[in-house]
């Protein structure tokens, strides 16, 4: 059985490598899924034009739109020829993350796949990336891919919290192995399963003399080493490919992915979203950035798309 069936490609028409679209046609290859490359565009000068009437200006963009089709259809021949089920879908929209919601919406894509780069700090303190709106938002699996091969025999890791007691983080730990270890078949990879967990919090041996901080290290690294061993014997996975680390997880991952040279990261993400979202921020996102795999972001089973129409 396919790990994924429904798959939508992004296109970037910037650009003249087309790693989402790459990296699907590899998918592809590997296991069996129907395609659909898309491509969101929008040009303000076509809504300005006033002189024109409505019927000339949808005119004008149904002209855009047919030559951006003619474009992908030139992307995907190749593919198609090979016999991969590859359609293309070509959209008049103002917000490229809405679009790409939207068409997850309506046709049901159990993946989003979409090149990234990385992120203006300064800018994303300002405007949202078009690939953080899409993690927070997207009600299915997000891969987002970076310059990193998919060899035979690599590493995937599977990014959990297992400390947490609340049922939405065990759920979606779950998820995350679950499908880090279905990959890891379609890819021919191994899993290496990690777990961040933090280290004492400062304010709090300054302000209370008696709290013993190397108690509390104790402590917290035997809570987490037992809930990943937990979660280890439940997929069969060896000790050697089990990782409990001290820090926040934007900073052990990218180190662990550097010392595996690890293909993908597979996270989940309860795509939390405004004030919460600035305060507190999300951590796929903060990955994003610090990987030069890619990230396969994951939803909980009952999350609900900001998007939906209620």
């Amino acid at each position: 059985m396919a790990m994924f069936s429904n798959v939508l490609v992004v296109l970037d028409p910037t650009v003249d490598q087309q790693k989402a679209l790459n990296r699907a046609l590899e998918l592809a290859r590997k296991q069996p899924c129907k395609l659909t490359a898309f491509l969101s565009i929008y040009d303000f000068s076509y809504e300005m034009t006033t002189m024109l009437s409505g019927d000339e200006r949808e005119s004008m963009r149904q002209a855009v739109i047919h030559d951006r089709e003619l474009w992908v259809s030139e992307l995907i021949s190749d593919a198609r020829y090979q016999g991969i089920d590859i359609e293309l879908k070509v959209v008049w929209h103002n917000r490229p993350f809405e679009a790409i919601v939207h068409a997850v919406l309506e046709h049901g894509y159990d993946l989003v796949i979409k090149g990234t780069h990385n992120h203006d700090i300064l800018k994303s303190m300002i405007f949202t990336p078009t690939d953080w709106h899409i993690l927070r938002k997207c009600p299915c699996a997000v891969l987002l891919v970076k310059e990193h091969e998919w060899p035979d025999n690599g590493n995937i890791i599977a990014a959990v919290n297992a400390g947490s007691e609340q049922e939405h983080h065990q759920s979606l730990n779950q998820r995350v192995i679950t499908t880090a270890t279905a990959m890891a078949e379609v890819l021919k990879g191994q899993v290496h399963l990690v777990n961040a967990f933090p280290g004492t919090p400062v304010n709090i041996a300054i302000e209370i003399p008696e709290f013993n901080p190397q108690q509390y290290n104790s402590a917290m690294r035997d809570h987490h080493e037992n809930a990943v061993e937990q979660l280890a014997k439940q997929f069969e996975m060896t000790e050697q490919h089990t990782h409990v680390l001290e820090g926040m997880p934007e900073d052990i991952i990218p180190l662990l992915a550097t010392e595996l040279d690890a293909e993908m990261v597979v996270i989940g993400t309860i795509g939390r979203t405004g004030l919460s979202a600035a305060i507190i921020g999300n951590t796929a996102e903060h990955l994003i950035d610090q990987l030069d795999c890619d990230v396969l972001a994951l939803k909980p089973a009952n999350f609900v798309c900001p998007l939906a129409k209620s």
